[in-house]
């Protein structure tokens, strides 16, 4: 039989003992929600489906979501800003514990996030599949049970945000070369050879000497974001540019680091008076060049390292006067 007891604050306790179980209580307002609650778990002790939800009630979110990043995230390439993410949504749901998250918390969650921060769809669609992995995690990994499983199933994502299509209009390249040159340092090369190669820009700067084939023009990535490594073909320019790099002790051919060449491209885009011009738009003027070049789909995929058509299709906005000139030919 459960006892159920009256505590010092004026609240009830059930405790429900079973051979065979782990002792269960929980603590309520009224007396007739501990026996009713009480009943249940016996019921469900005496068929022998019952799961306890202890370690659930015990788990804070914040310490579940820093063993999952530990576990799941750390390694991956992005593991800094997920580390970021982690610690946010700790904050956030800092006084729950993993039972208590709830359909209802999480979609309030999102409404703050959407109407009252005012951060972007793509940004809450990140934090909510975060929390969604997470307590995926907790239920298979840790075998936590939660009687109406992932809450985040059932609150649907914010809309995807428009992809971003920005090209280099008529003119800029010179302007913004010329702007990068004036500047100094190593940001012009990295402007050229992004242009001519489609990389991004953590794969440009981990480049090495070593891995560079002067012979064959070529340049071999074993560490790129998706994980997988791919030779990419080097046009005339950009060879030029990997020649023109002094050599240096580290065997890397650009000094620089990553978030150096964000700071010095957009001080450079600001010089130039171009607006809304991002480093990595270069990696879409480039895939869209490759293409008007007459570049066939899984070429391209080749060099860029793109894995599937829809990511491809993001980057590809062909030139309409490129294009009326190949029809006109």
């Amino acid at each position: 039989m459960a006892t159920i007891t009256k505590r010092d604050n004026g609240k009830w306790q059930a405790k429900c003992r079973r051979k065979g179980f782990p002792t269960q209580s929980k603590t309520f307002a009224k007396k007739a929600d501990a026996i009713k609650w009480a009943r249940d778990i016996e019921a469900k002790m005496d068929s022998s489906i019952f799961m306890s939800t202890s370690e659930a009630e015990a788990l804070p979110v914040a310490d579940g979501l820093n063993k999952y990043w530990e576990e799941k995230l750390s390694e991956k390439k992005s593991a800094k800003s997920l580390g970021y993410m982690t610690k946010r949504l700790g904050k956030v749901f800092n006084s729950y514990k993993l039972i208590d998250l709830t359909v209802s918390s999480i979609r309030e969650y999102k409404a703050y996030r959407l109407e009252k921060s005012k951060v972007k769809n793509d940004t809450v669609r990140k934090e909510l599949n975060m929390l969604k992995g997470f307590i995926n995690h907790a239920m298979t990994e840790w075998e936590m049970y939660l009687p109406k499983g992932n809450p985040v199933d059932n609150v649907s994502l914010p809309a995807k945000g428009k992809a971003r299509d920005r090209r280099l209009k008529p003119g800029e390249e010179q302007i913004l070369l010329h702007s990068a040159k004036e500047y100094g340092g190593a940001i012009s090369d990295l402007i050229q050879f992004a242009i001519e190669t489609g990389m991004r820009r953590g794969e440009i700067i981990g480049i090495e000497w070593e891995c560079v084939d002067l012979t064959a023009s070529t340049v071999f990535l074993a560490d790129t974001k998706n994980n997988e490594s791919r030779t990419v073909p080097l046009s005339p320019r950009a060879m030029e540019v990997i020649k023109s790099q002094p050599r240096h002790l580290s065997g890397k051919i650009f000094q620089i680091r990553g978030d150096s060449v964000g700071q010095a491209f957009r001080r450079v885009t600001e010089r130039a008076k171009i607006k809304d011009l991002r480093f990595h738009d270069l990696r879409h003027e480039a895939t869209s060049r490759f293409f008007e070049k007459g570049f066939a789909m899984m070429e391209v995929s080749a060099i860029t390292g793109h894995k599937d058509l829809a990511s491809l299709k993001r980057y590809t906005h062909l030139c309409p006067a490129n294009l009326a000139k190949k029809l006109a030919g």
